[in-house]
């Protein structure tokens, strides 16, 4: 809690402030809520609403007239709402060693990776996979959350004893302003290529939001760089930090790929750091993993650690939701991952036929108010290097999902037929791991380990791991 008097020295009431909050149904007493414009919503509109559910203050950009409790103006609510949590909560990103990773696929394995590398009672983790420090771990509504919440969760990160935070850092959250309060002392780049192009419009502006980042990093921080990635150049020119580590397959780099060879359970690397060939045994699986651990080794050195400290924690890595086998004793096996871009599908489908299986069988979808042009290229992708495909709903959101899936499909008619559509997303897991014969692999892509469906009215709860795993039961009768 924080008196109003000390986030605006010109209010003279005397009023305590508990919470900052910006969704006037989520308002109780003694929050202050802020006005913000978003992207179907101008928040001014519900100022009375908030104040009947017991907001004690309101921070408007717009003149709304008197009201029965102070109102606070500023020239932009968005703008101002990231530096108002940033004082509200004294600064706790000052306070923390802050690991941020960007990239379009890979972000969320780099920043876990860093946090068990580090130890998480030392190292709070912000992302797809919610949020977590010591032995608490909590959801999370974005992948890079709303400044309030944002703030809110480091401070819970300091208030816990933590000194680092390892977060993913998406173009959506920069777009939106909601990062512009912080600067970084490592920043990651995994890869690029072209995503979420609704809401940026291009992929030269998609490009941008990520670059803000490395210009967001301190002078004296870090920058760790995927040297083998097609947009290296212009992002190393974006960077702000003097200090800048590479890696990748080349000499040239500072932590070397020099070799790796996939196992079905495991991966045997061998990496080069200061002229050193160093051999790692990963439990992570495929070529993309070994550059998410490259990258996360580059964060935790630059964060201050050893390499020789770090290298004995890889075996404890473990990664919910990504590449993650159904323990099951079955002559089919079945996987969950996240994958959900082109780039990350193909990547994923490539590594799955180089183990010693029959017929992938893939279940996936497309989220709904999210980037069009990408669903003929997930259809394509799909069908292209996998067996056999279901298409189906995936967070359709207001969208029917009979129409995102003839978007995924309408490019594939006159040439394919090894898919077809299940719309309803448990139905389509079932049919799945119904279809698997001996040796075949069922994958459930999209969502990862998230725990929701989002619907037209409503968000439902929905785990592909817990009904993948019921589908089996149901199958094997037991």
């Amino acid at each position: 809690m924080k008196k109003l008097q000390k986030l605006y020295p010109e209010i003279q009431e005397d009023i305590e402030i508990k919470r900052i909050c910006i969704n006037s149904k989520e308002i109780k007493k003694g929050d202050l809520f802020v006005c913000t414009m978003g992207a179907t919503a101008d928040r001014h509109n519900f100022i009375d609403e908030a104040i009947e559910n017991g907001a004690s203050a309101i921070v408007v950009s717009k003149d709304v007239g008197e009201k029965s409790v102070p109102i606070i103006k500023v020239e932009d609510t968005n703008k101002e709402l990231p530096y108002l949590c940033q004082r509200f909560y004294d600064y706790p990103d000052q306070k923390l060693k802050m690991i941020a990773v960007t990239g379009t696929d890979g972000k969320t394995s780099t920043t876990t990776i860093v946090q068990t590398l580090i130890g998480k009672d030392l190292c709070g983790y912000i992302g797809t996979n919610g949020r977590s420090y010591g032995d608490f771990e909590g959801d999370n509504p974005n992948t890079t959350p709303d400044a309030q919440n944002m703030y809110m969760y480091l401070n819970e990160f300091v208030e816990h004893g933590c000194k680092y935070a390892s977060i993913e850092t998406s173009s959506e959250a920069f777009f939106r302003g909601r990062l512009q309060a912080m600067e970084f002392d490592v920043s990651a780049m995994t890869n690029v290529t072209s995503e979420h192009l609704n809401i940026h419009g291009s992929f030269e502006n998609y490009l941008e939001s990520k670059l803000m980042l490395f210009k967001q990093t301190k002078k004296d921080g870090y920058s760790i760089l995927n040297h083998d990635d097609k947009y290296y150049e212009k992002t190393r020119k974006a960077c702000n930090a003097k200090n800048i580590l590479t890696y990748g397959m080349g000499e040239d780099n500072d932590l070397q790929i020099v070799e790796f060879k996939v196992h079905p359970n495991h991966t045997d690397i061998t990496f080069k750091y200061n002229g050193e060939e160093i051999k790692v045994d990963s439990p992570l699986l495929g070529d993309f993993n070994v550059y998410n651990l490259a990258c996360a080794l580059l964060c935790t050195i630059s964060a201050g650690y050893e390499l020789k400290d770090i290298l004995p924690k890889i075996k404890d890595i473990k990664i919910s939701g990504r590449l993650e086998l159904l323990d099951i004793d079955t002559p089919y096996y079945v996987m969950v991952d996240y994958a959900h871009t082109p780039n990350g599908i193909t990547k994923l489908l490539n590594f799955v036929h180089t183990l010693d299986i029959n017929r992938s069988i893939v279940v996936i979808g497309q989220a709904g108010e999210r980037d069009y042009l990408k669903r003929p290229q997930v259809g394509n992708v799909v069908v292209e290097n996998a067996t056999y495909a279901i298409f189906t709903a995936e967070d359709p959101r207001s969208e029917d999902p009979a129409d995102i899936c003839n978007d995924i499909i309408k490019e594939l008619k006159e040439t394919h037929d090894n898919y077809e559509i299940v719309l309803d997303r448990r139905e389509a897991i079932y049919k799945a791991i119904d279809m698997a014969e001996p040796n075949d692999m069922v994958l459930v892509l999209g969502k990862g380990n998230e725990t929701y469906e989002k619907l037209k009215n409503e968000t439902i709860y929905f785990n592909d791991m817990e009904e993948a795993y019921k589908a089996v039961e149901e199958r094997e009768g037991k």
